[in-house]
């Protein structure tokens, strides 16, 4: 590895100074962004290799593995393409292109690729907002040549892109270092390098990621037209072309009619008019928020929907007749901002700071009623500000009038009584957007497989889950031309409130949902019910989330004898004497069970299909469960709750994943 540092310095040298970013005068080649110094090209395969240069122009490319010429000539437009043959693990290699000028490609390694995607627990970086366990020393000690980082930059598209629209958060591929890796995604990076030190040879990764986002979004819309739920949106799409204006304008027309049947149920609103915002509307009867706070810590935990906020402010006699500034901090995520009765702004953008102008003819000296619909359509709601961020003011030089403190609210009506809302077609959660923008480019590139880590956004919705994400699968497999592409994925942490008995759990439905695609050859599902935190949806342990999943590609990929994956449920036997015994199947490259007489994690319930907390053992490679208040024993599950208590596990600490032998 000395003689790799020592040698990729060297030629980092070089790169900067041959790079095509930094001489765009000089380089005439040029190419799609992940086409870079310092990449890593997949090992032993053929890779197509293409750009732009002069129209109707020879061009020649040299690669130093082989120290072959290959020729081809651009078409009108300047594009280009040929095929190469990729080397068996090494490196530093140059390849060199010209079309009368050189654009020379420095430091370039071949080795393994993989592409790494999902929401935010992929994205969470080492540092900035991640900050993940130990994150200062895994930084400092980030130290790999041999390991190349490339992050997609975020983008959305309705329709698909083309690979050279894919641009780079970093300016290319990257070596792994210190100054490097803080905002690249943990656990592909931690992947990365378990593989780099187990294989001993250069690895890739390719971070992929965006928080937040539903596994819809990452599909084609060839492939959601067959998946139930998504016929109708895929459709529309269709017929409007793929065109994103026609897109937008139908999107504004179907939030018009939402926006006009939500008014028509908002108690706010009397034949088609507010009639909450005015001064002498009776509000003695409203209860208090304090204010800035979200809603659901305030008496409205859950609630999604608009909210109708009052508050009387006395003003010195000489605003009166002029402009006032109106700060009011962020509001999550939509308001509407009334003075006097009359609206005088609106705003949108969960983390947005609202400024408006109160306009001179509204304000007057004493009492001014200000009135603000809220209205938040997931997740936290109402003023996520500070204290110091709601004020009025006469001017920057004048002494603001606070705003925080106690308001008046009213709920205007619920989310929970009307069809979702419009998705915007430019968000993160559109079907097909982050397909089209952000994995359709990336096709080009040849990766040996993939490592999500997704789900979160799709709670709550486990049955639809259960067919979207195998077809996902299938999905990048063929787009990516590999039906046997290894998929390996990471089923949902425990979190919130932990439960011994929770058999409505939405969390644990849809960790089913993910372990069925195991069917599906060459997938492989790290188990992650051990690691997560009750109050921390992004939990910081990813050192153990990357070895879990790397210890199943080092065996399924890369055929090494190692502990995988942990026995998986197979099936029960009923005994005389109440007790539920259960079988498991034990994995190519698994291990049985450690011995343990008082297994945390079991429910059972009898033909009332109440459920107690149960009892359980190991007795070699089954499971013996019991519960005293059952004594028709019908149903046993395990690890069925948000945030449970398991205890099933291998010697190697791989935890058993959540089952349950009922379908109730």
């Amino acid at each position: 590895m000395k003689t790799l540092r020592t040698i990729t310095q060297c030629v980092g040298l070089c790169a900067v100074l041959t790079c095509p970013c930094t001489m765009p005068l000089q380089a005439k080649v040029t190419f799609p962004a992940f086409f870079s110094n310092n990449m890593i090209i997949q090992r032993n395969t053929t890779m197509q290799l293409f750009g732009k240069a002069k129209a109707n122009k020879k061009v020649t490319v040299e690669t130093s593995w082989n120290h072959q010429r290959h020729e081809t000539r651009s078409d009108g437009e300047g594009n280009w393409s040929l095929t190469l043959t990729t080397p068996e693990a090494g490196g530093p290699y140059r390849i060199t292109c010209s079309d009368g000028k050189k654009t020379v490609l420095e430091n370039v390694m071949s080795g393994e690729v993989w592409f790494c995607s999902g929401q935010s627990n992929m994205e969470m970086p080492l540092a900035g907002w991640g900050r993940i366990k130990n994150f200062e020393q895994e930084i400092a000690a980030a130290d790999y040549p041999g390991i190349r980082l490339f992050q997609v930059k975020k983008a959305t598209s309705v329709a698909p892109l083309p690979p050279e629209s894919v641009e780079s958060t970093m300016g290319g591929w990257q070596e792994c270092a210190p100054t490097t890796v803080p905002d690249f995604s943990a656990v592909a990076y931690l992947y990365a390098r378990e593989l780099h030190k187990k294989l001993g040879i250069p690895v890739g990764v390719i971070d992929c990621t965006w928080g937040g986002t539903p596994a819809e979004a990452w599909t084609s819309a060839e492939t959601l037209k067959g998946v139930m739920g998504y016929q109708e949106d895929i459709a529309r799409l269709e017929s409007l072309g793929f065109d994103p204006d026609k897109v937008m304008q139908d999107y504004q027309r179907q939030m018009e009619e939402w926006k006009a049947d939500m008014a028509k149920t908002d108690k706010g609103y009397r034949d088609g008019k507010e009639c909450w915002t005015a001064a002498e509307v009776d509000d003695s009867g409203w209860p208090g928020m304090s204010l800035p706070g979200f809603w659901e810590k305030q008496g409205l935990p859950g609630f999604d929907g608009n909210v109708w906020f009052r508050k009387f402010v006395n003003l010195p006699a000489e605003w009166a007749g002029k402009d006032l500034q109106l700060n009011l901090g962020a509001i999550d995520d939509e308001d509407v901002v009334y003075w006097n009765g009359e609206q005088i702004a609106k705003g949108s953008g969960f983390n947005v700071p609202r400024h408006y102008t109160v306009p001179a003819r509204l304000v007057k000296s004493g009492k001014n009623l200000l009135a603000i619909k809220v209205t938040d359509t997931g997740a936290e709601g109402g003023f996520g500000g500070k204290a110091e961020d709601m004020n009025v003011r006469l001017n920057d030089s004048a002494s603001p009038i606070s705003l925080a403190g106690e308001w008046k609210y009213n709920v205007g009506c619920s989310l929970a009584d009307f069809p979702p809302t419009p998705i915007y077609p430019g968000h993160s959660s559109y079907p097909t957007v982050l397909f089209n923008a952000m994995v359709h480019p990336c096709l080009a590139y040849p990766v040996k497989g993939v490592i999500w880590y997704q789900g979160c956004a799709n709670v709550g919705r486990a049955e639809q889950y259960e067919c979207l994400f195998q077809a996902l699968i299938h999905d990048w497999r063929k787009q990516f031309g590999n039906p046997d592409m290894p998929f390996y994925f990471v089923q949902l942490a425990n979190y919130l409130e932990r439960k011994s008995v929770q058999p409505d759990s939405p969390w644990a439905a849809l960790r089913e949902a993910q372990s069925k695609a195991q069917h599906l050859a060459h997938t492989g599902m790290a188990g992650n019910i051990d690691i997560g935190e009750a109050n921390d949806i992004h939990p910081k342990n990813k050192q153990e989330v990357a070895r879990r999943l790397a210890v199943i590609a080092l065996s399924d990929t890369y055929g090494m004898n190692l502990p995988a994956q942990a026995p998986a449920y197979d099936s029960y036997t009923t005994e005389e004497n109440g007790q539920v015994r259960i079988s498991f199947v034990l994995p190519a490259h698994g291990e049985n069970f450690e011995a343990n007489s008082d297994i945390k994690g079991f429910t059972m319930a009898g033909p009332d299909r109440k459920f107690y907390p149960a009892k359980a053992r190991t007795e070699g490679d089954q499971v013996v469960v019991y519960a005293p208040e059952v004594k028709t024993p019908v149903a046993v599950r395990y690890g069925w709750a948000d945030n449970p208590e398991c205890t099933l596990r291998t010697p190697s600490d791989l935890p058993v994943a959540p089952f349950r032998t009922d379908n109730w």
